[in-house]
C-alpha cells in the first residue's frame, strides 16, 4: 500500500503526517530523518491496527501541483 505522506517545513525541523492515517505522524531535524520516520511511523501503526482486528484505511487522497502565474503589481 502507499499512503500519501504531507511534509511541512518548520523553522527548525520537519513535520509528516498522512491524512489517510489519521494519529500517525513524525517529527524529525531533516527531510530524510522525517521521512525514515514516518515510514516507521506508517508501518507500527498498520501493524497495531491489524493485531487489533481493527480495518486498514484505504489510501484514496492524491496530491497535485497547480502552477500559477504571480500578478505584476499595477
Amino acid at each position: 500500500m502507499q499512503y500519501l505522506v504531507v511534509i511541512e517545513r518548520g523553522p527548525t525541523s520537519y513535520g509528516a503526517y498522512s491524512p489517510d492515517v489519521p494519529g500517525c505522524y513524525a517529527v524529525g531535524d531533516t527531510l530524510q530523518e522525517t521521512m525514515a520516520l514516518m515510514q516507521e511511523a506508517l508501518e507500527g501503526h498498520i501493524e497495531r491496527m491489524r493485531t487489533d482486528g481493527e480495518r486498514l484505511p484505504e489510501p484514496v487522497h492524491e496530491s497535485a501541483y497547480v502552477e500559477v502565474s504571480p500578478r505584476v503589481p499595477a
